[in-house]
């Protein structure tokens, strides 16, 4: 499994096509290969060793501040939508199969919730928005944990103890005792992991915080799927603050792999299945155009309840929560494409090995889930990519990510050297500091030089900085191995200084050019309220030099990009530049307020609060 899902992902990267998708056919193809063994899954196998270290990597690298504006459509979608899912399906079910009714809701509770990760795999590939992104993983996180309680409930329901204050008591149980559970394991695991310092270790204890969340919730009968998202968040929001920035790359990187390899895993075993799903489902004696029309009947249904729901949802949503804030009303390309994305996946595929044995029609309520999760993954899958290319939906601007990345290493460079000028001693050699401010300026240089003309035609000092010090990497890196084919010299001794070249060559700042294929706006950043400067500053001035910087042409220098002072229109050099002719002219005019004259860019910085605007 792992060697197809290696080869199968490098194959779907290369021709564009969605990684679930693609795997999901594989394993279809090869259950009817006659050398393929019959696979069989237990359900606990999915629910303890598939669904919590999912959730975890998928909450702890999802930020709790971009959920806070978001948390009534998110509850709604969870919640809601999920509840409204089920009991559509479960009527449907009820009135074509000869099932009784707590069957058909537990049908309706497997199919409900949609997997993020077809659709968050779509997204990053076609470029969504980042708003639906973030609104897709909101709902992924929670609406498991509302699927399992209805399912939980309801097979409940079958065995004949079922009244409805119940089912809202143990939903309201399992709700708060999951996340009570995910607080209390998170603390617990942040006492533990402030103490070390070893990325190895630290990774260690990470690999089992979906554990201590989720198992402890489960025996005490509340949610285990909330108590790992609760969990993850905490652990991923203040992992900065309590984790080493080495404890931090390691647990990324590993985690990262694992997500890669258990997704994987999912999507292979739901095409596995289909064979002997499909032909159980054919021996069960039930008409066979019955279970063909049924099965079309509940992905129509899947399919439709979406759209039904998300338009009211996101408008009413907009009502409570944005309207207030002066945000305007959204258009209805959003809530179309989310409407789309309901793809189903790994949780419908653990849900249906829930159902106990004697539930009737098994057979055929596990083909229907999985006609649901085949069909959405067809269907959805295949024409997301085209609907947000038809809708016009720009997703991440590299330009406008670029200019962020550069204003907010401005403000950190900044305050590195306000530590330095603290921090350096007496006795501190002089060429040690002058050391340290280069680099943080690099750093920082190298960001702003994204944005401005395309990088083939001008040269950065930045990017001939990079390329000379990969030069150089590569020739240090030959010469140790030369000494180590030649002998003579401690393993360990090369290992350390192997290790030094491999970590710089890691960390050396790559800089691209951040131009868009698409035609967009002009490059701009939303007015600061905070800064009075930027209010008060017009939005251009006429130029005094167009095109050339002043000083560097009459000291014979050249230039990276150009500046102009919104107080008097003079136009200086970067900071990038030899000159840096536009941070002289600050300090010598005072003049608060510059702006880019570069083409397509009118975004303004003001040198005083050093702030973009």
């Amino acid at each position: 499994m792992l060697a197809v899902a290696v080869a199968l992902a490098a194959l779907a990267r290369r021709v564009g096509m969605a990684e679930p998708l693609l795997l999901t056919v594989a394993g279809v193809v090869a259950s009817y290969l006659p050398f393929v063994p019959q696979i069989d899954i237990d359900p606990e196998w999915v629910l303890l060793g598939l669904l919590p270290p999912l959730l975890y990597t998928a909450s702890i690298s999802t930020s709790l501040l971009e959920f806070k504006p978001k948390k009534v459509s998110i509850t709604l979608l969870s919640v809601g939508l999920v509840l409204a899912t089920t009991f559509a399906v479960a009527a449907v079910v009820w009135r074509l199969l000869p099932v009784p009714f707590a069957a058909a809701v537990a049908l309706g509770a497997i199919v409900a919730p949609p997997d993020a990760v077809a659709a968050i795999a779509v997204a990053r590939r076609v470029g969504m928005p980042r708003r639906i992104v973030t609104l897709l993983e909101g709902e992924s996180l929670f609406n498991d944990a509302t699927a399992l309680v209805a399912l939980r409930t309801a097979i409940a329901a079958m065995a004949g103890s079922f009244s409805v204050w119940q089912a809202g008591g143990d939903f309201v149980y399992a709700a708060a005792g999951g996340a009570v559970i995910g607080i209390a394991a998170a603390v617990v695991l942040v006492l533990v992991r402030r103490r070390i310092t070893d990325p190895v270790l630290d990774t260690g204890v990470s690999l089992l915080a979906p554990f201590a969340a989720y198992l402890p919730a489960e025996a005490a009968h509340a949610s285990g799927v909330i108590a790992v998202v609760v969990c993850g968040l905490i652990l991923g929001q203040g992992a900065p603050v309590w984790q080493s920035a080495a404890s931090r790359v390691a647990e990324r990187t590993n985690w990262r792999t694992i997500q890669f390899l258990l997704e994987s895993a999912v999507f292979l075993l739901i095409g596995l299945q289909v064979r002997h799903i499909v032909d159980d489902a054919w021996n069960s004696g039930l008409d066979h155009a019955t279970i063909v029309f049924t099965a079309f009947a509940v992905l129509v249904t899947v399919i439709v309840v979406r759209p039904i729901w998300v338009f009211p949802a996101t408008y009413f949503s907009w009502f409570v929560e944005s309207r207030p804030r002066g945000k305007p009303k959204p258009t209805w390309t959003g809530p179309a494409v989310v409407s789309w994305a309901g793809m189903r996946g790994v949780v419908t595929l653990a849900a249906a090995t829930l159902l106990p044995g004697d539930t009737p029609q098994l057979a055929t309520l596990k083909l229907l889930a999985l006609v649901v999760v085949g069909g959405t993954l067809l269907l959805q899958g295949i024409s997301l990519p085209a609907l947000v290319r038809v809708l016009q939906l720009r997703g991440p601007s590299r330009a406008e990510d670029a200019l962020q990345e550069a204003a907010l290493l401005q403000q950190a460079t900044t305050a590195g050297l306000e530590a330095l000028d603290e921090a350096v001693a007496p006795e501190t050699p002089p060429e040690v500091v002058a050391s340290l401010r280069d680099r943080v300026a690099r750093r920082s240089h190298a960001a702003w030089e994204q944005l401005g003309r395309a990088e083939s035609v001008r040269v950065t000092p930045s990017g001939e900085y990079r390329r000379l010090r990969l030069v150089m990497l590569h020739a240090e890196r030959e010469a140790v191995l030369r000494a180590r084919d030649g002998g003579g010299i401690d393993h360990e001794v090369l290992e350390q200084v192997m290790t030094a070249i491999d970590l710089e060559e890691s960390t050396i700042d790559r800089i691209s050019a951040a131009d868009d294929d698409e035609a967009a706006a002009p490059l701009a950043a939303p007015v600061s309220g905070g800064c009075e400067h930027l209010v008060a500053a017009p939005h251009t001035h006429t130029p005094d030099h167009p095109d050339c910087c002043s000083e560097c042409v009459a000291e014979g220098l050249t230039w990276v990009h150009l500046r102009m002072c919104l107080t008097c229109g003079h136009i200086a050099c970067c900071d990038s530049s030899v000159g840096n002719h536009a941070t002289k002219h600050f300090h010598a005019s005072t003049h608060p307020v510059m702006r880019s004259v570069e083409p397509g860019e009118k975004w303004r910085w003001c040198y005083v609060d050093e702030i973009l605007g």
